[in-house]
Parts: C-alpha cells; structure tokens; sequence
C-alpha cells in the first residue's frame, strides 16, 4: 500500500510540473524570441538566455534545495505545513527546469512549419499574432505534443529529486520500506518496476497518439 501511496504523489508531481513547465516554456520562447530592443541590446533574450543557462548548468537536485530555502524564506511560508512547503519548492524546481526543455520544443515545432506558411499569410493582410493562432501553431502543435510527452517522461523520473526532501512520492517510499523490513535491494527493485510501468506506458501512449496524428495528415 505505500508504494501505491508514493505513485500517487508521483503522478502528482509530475502532472503538476508539466502543466507549468509547458506554460514558463512558452513564455521562455517568447522572451527567446522578441524583438523588443535597447539600442543593439534585447534585454528580453538575454534574460531568457541567462535562465536557460542556468538551469541547463546546475544540477535539479541542488535547484531544488535552493527552491526548498527561498520558499521557506517567503513571508507565508509559517502558515504552511512544512511537507507542503517541500512540496511547493519541489514543483517548483523541476518545473523550471523542464521549462527549459520545452521551450526548445515549442522553437523546434514552430521552425518546422515552412516559413512560406507565415508569408503567405501575411500576405493576405494577417497580423503576426494571428498568422500564428490561425496558421502556424495549429500545424506546430502535432510535432510539440508528442516531445511534450517525452518531456513528461523524464519528469516522471525527475520527480525522484522530491525524496531530499521528504516527500513521501515512489523513491522516498522504497527508503521507507527498506528502513521497516530491513531489506536492501528488493525496495528499490520494486520501485525501480513502478518507474519503468509508469513511463513504458506513457511512452507506448504517446507513440500511439502520434501515429493517430500522422493517419491525420495522410487524410
């Protein structure tokens, strides 16, 4: 029943961290891609430039200690229960860091539509926002879900990072368990099996759906 309990929070975590991680992605794109500027400078790019960066360069685990000190260190955190303080800072954590990831997917998706699609339309009189509601994105978006779902993948297996902090999510059940039964490895086999059903199936879900999208364009 525990290891039924820290899947739970698992998908918790990483369902959560993926709705956000998707939404800073798109809003890390666009500061990647403006065009606001100051003189030679574009202020907007070197700050989505110094984001990606570092978080690219440190390590999630020391991302999400340091996520765990700021949250503490906030003004309500004292209202808080401390396991929901741990959980803020772990979401936190690795939805920023898989925001990085996704905003090159969300890049890689819209560059894969040919840039004929973008003058065409603005040929016919269309603002650069709505060539991109109405033109580019619905044809961008059957190549950003499927590497969102890869994306999802990996944070399922990135969630483990919320063990340092106590969350009771898959791998903080297997210590937990190796502590009661005083068994070493089979713990952490379990826990490694519940990882590996949870992200095959999500992989043979993912790959499933994109063979539904690509049936779609043939038609």
């Amino acid at each position: 029943p525990m290891f039924f309990s820290g899947i739970k929070l698992t998908l918790v975590i990483s369902v959560i961290s993926i709705v956000l991680a998707t939404a800073v992605g798109v809003f890390v794109y666009a500061l990647k891609t403006s065009h606001l500027s100051v003189g030679k400078i574009y202020p907007l790019r070197m700050v989505a430039f110094a984001f990606i960066e570092v978080m690219r360069g440190t390590p999630v685990l020391l991302q999400v200690l340091v996520a765990y000190v700021l949250v503490s260190m906030s003004p309500n955190s004292s209202s808080l229960p401390s396991n929901m303080v741990a959980m803020i800072a772990s979401i936190s954590a690795i939805s920023l860091n898989s925001s990085v990831y996704i905003a090159e997917i969300v890049r890689a998706g819209i560059q894969s539509v040919p840039r004929g699609q973008m003058e065409a339309a603005r040929s016919l009189g269309m603002p650069h926002f709505m060539a991109m509601k109405e033109i580019i994105m619905p044809q961008a978006i059957k190549n950003i879900l499927p590497a969102i779902g890869n994306e999802f993948v990996a944070v399922i297996k990135g969630s483990s990072m919320a063990y340092v902090l106590g969350i009771a999510e898959l791998t903080f059940t297997a210590k937990v368990v190796q502590g009661t039964t005083y068994k070493g490895l089979e713990p952490l086999l379990i826990s490694a099996l519940f990882y590996l059903v949870l992200t095959f199936s999500l992989g043979r879900l993912i790959n499933w759906a994109e063979r539904r999208m690509k049936a779609s364009d043939s038609h």
